[in-house]
């Protein structure tokens, strides 16, 4: 088991403060959600950031696929459901947890409110329903 623990020391996305932090490595995988024809949306939402939140949020993601759940902390949090919130600032992924160890990334957004808005919930919603018709499951 300590073969996959590994100690970091973060800042903490919300809190400027440097946190040392022992995650278990699982190595996830992180989907980004496709509409039905190919259209990788949730991509094009995050280039949308401009290149500098970008990387950003692809150096987050590099976590989630290392730690998986174990990450939380500031990074992750529930918001609805299924529906899970991965923060980078002021940036939010809206995603869910699939089934063999899959992160589904399914709506980007800037959050520029304290609750996350009914239209961006709703859609994250939506695109979870078609990745599952999608999977055939």
């Amino acid at each position: 088991m300590l073969d996959n623990m590994i100690t970091y020391r973060l800042y903490s996305c919300c809190h400027p403060k440097l946190e040392e932090v022992t995650l278990n490595t699982s190595n996830w995988e992180v989907v980004f959600y496709e509409t039905a024809d190919g259209k990788q949306v949730v991509d094009e939402e995050i280039r949308a950031f401009g290149l500098k939140p970008y990387t950003r949020v692809l150096q987050t993601i590099g976590l989630i696929e290392q730690f998986g759940i174990d990450l939380r902390g500031d990074y992750l949090e529930h918001v609805s459901g299924k529906i899970w919130e991965l923060r980078v600032s002021r940036y939010r992924i809206l995603y869910f947890t699939f089934t063999g160890q899959r992160f589904v990334l399914l709506r980007a957004f800037i959050k520029k409110s304290r609750k996350t808005p009914k239209k961006d919930l709703q859609l994250a919603e939506n695109r979870l329903e078609d990745f599952i018709l999608q999977s055939g499951l």
